[in-house]
């Protein structure tokens, strides 16, 4: 049957690569793939994708080309070898680096013929294509609304602006929180675990804390924007202490204290920098020290 999707290729075939390429082919577009292992194509040929041979063979199957990779690095390892192909290509590379290595990679392609989008994937490579999937781009608007259809495939796609190192600051923005709360959750387990408890027993609470913790985003948004942290019910000092008794507890527990002794941190400058009376939201002024 004959089809009107826009082909594309992709490039990188880890387990979000895989899940990339299984909901363009759902979605009937045409899909090359390429892999420096190249038997992590076989279920997706297996499927309807096209295996390219070497990665200008697959730069030159579609004008979108899709990077699916470790770093930046190994867009320039693997691209290095298909530049006579990258004229007239958009690259959407959606690997995880720096700002100044997006940036730097714009000026690589357009040097080659080839636009960059920036792209950062907000979902687990089970969540692709699935509702409440979304997908960070930054680059030129024209070059994304040319491809936003195709794009949207994977996930609802999210353009922050021109500048390519835009998706990557919000894609690492949203990972400093994540994962943060996610080693916030095993200290926490890990802390009453040393008197017995079980991860499964104390769960429930861990979550009703992150619900808790979630309401305080719009506050915290306002005091930042307007730079002013009105201390009339939690303080720096009162919530310093809390971070103080934790370091005591992780301590006589046996614990290590990496990262309570980190959060404790924050909050000992705060206090230094005169924010003692202020909300704990002006510990803002001493994670942005250099903002401005």
């Amino acid at each position: 049957m004959t089809t009107h999707k826009n082909p594309v290729t992709l490039i990188g075939l880890g387990p979000m690569g895989q899940a990339m390429v299984r909901e363009f082919l759902a979605a009937g577009h045409p899909t090359t793939v390429w892999n420096r292992t190249p038997g992590r194509a076989d279920a997706l040929v297996a499927a309807g994708a096209v295996r390219a041979e070497t990665p200008a063979e697959a730069v030159a199957a579609s004008e979108l080309v899709i990077l699916s990779l470790t770093d930046y690095q190994a867009m320039y390892d693997i691209l290095g070898r298909a530049e006579e192909a990258l004229t007239g290509r958009v690259v959407a590379n959606l690997s995880s680096d720096s700002p100044q290595r997006t940036r730097e990679a714009a000026e690589w392609l357009a040097e080659r013929g080839a636009q960059l989008l920036a792209g950062g994937v907000m979902v687990p490579a089970p969540m692709v294509g699935e509702e409440g999937a979304y997908v960070f781009y930054s680059g030129p608007r024209a070059v994304f609304e040319a491809h936003e259809s195709t794009l949207a495939v994977i996930g609802r796609p999210d353009y922050r602006g021109e500048d390519p190192a835009l998706a990557q600051l919000y894609y690492q923005a949203l990972l400093a929180v994540f994962l943060t709360v996610l080693a916030g959750e095993l200290q926490g387990t890990a802390l009453v675990g040393s008197a017995g408890v079980t991860a499964k027993e104390f769960a429930p609470y861990m979550r009703e804390t992150i619900d808790l913790a979630a309401q305080f985003v719009d506050e915290t948004a306002q005091h930042v924007d307007d730079r002013s942290y009105p201390g009339d019910l939690s303080t720096a000092t009162m919530m310093g202490a809390t971070a103080d008794h934790i370091v005591a507890a992780s301590t006589a527990a046996g614990l290590d204290t990496v990262l309570p002794e980190a959060v404790k941190s924050l909050y000992d400058r705060a206090i230094a920098a005169g924010h003692g009376k202020d909300n704990w939201t002006s510990l803002y002024e001493v994670v942005a020290r250099r903002v401005g």
